[in-house]
């Protein structure tokens, strides 16, 4: 699958690479940062797994398709984790999990 194959997918594994990169930031710049270091952590596996399933499914190459499903796995604990601290006000991991939902819908749809 090369990028014009499943745009839509690449454009939901961009934005959730987008998002997370953003809340790993704005949790480190929020009051508690001990209190939201696994948000961390996982929003930096998210965006790494997302922009690696990205780019090689952008290029077609066939080992894309393989990280589809753990992708989607990351995406989800990412997501659990950020509503954690949505439902505590925090914006940024509100939207983050919100992608991650969507990435790892998309992906599991692949």
């Amino acid at each position: 699958m090369s990028h014009k194959h499943n745009p839509q997918l690449l454009a939901a594994l961009h934005k959730c690479a987008d998002e997370c990169n953003h809340c790993a930031t704005a949790c480190l710049e929020e009051q508690d940062v001990k209190m939201l270091a696994k948000c961390v952590s996982l929003d930096i596996d998210c965006a790494q797994i997302c922009s690696l399933t990205a780019s090689l499914l952008a290029r077609g190459s066939e080992h894309g398709k393989h990280l589809l499903k753990e992708c989607a796995e990351v995406c989800e604990a990412c997501a659990v984790e950020c509503e954690k601290h949505a439902s505590m006000g925090m914006e940024h991991c509100k939207i983050c999990a919100e992608a991650c939902r969507a990435c790892a819908e998309a992906c599991k749809a692949a």
